[in-house]
């Protein structure tokens, strides 16, 4: 499984809502946009595409 972040849709820092509701801390902010760091410890839950409000985060497999 992966997760893909949709930059075209994604509002970055401003929003932020993937990175403060993953409770694995997955995401992390670089160079100002919000970026999939921590894959790896992803348990695949599915808050970030919850939480997300113009659906930018998909968790894929």
């Amino acid at each position: 499984m992966s997760v893909i972040i949709d930059y075209d849709k994604c509002k970055g820092p401003d929003c932020a809502e993937c990175v403060n509701a993953c409770p694995m801390e997955v995401f992390e902010i670089e160079d100002a946009k919000v970026v999939v760091a921590n894959e790896e410890v992803c348990t695949f839950c599915m808050v970030c595409e919850d939480v997300c409000p113009v659906g930018a985060v998909k968790v894929k497999d």
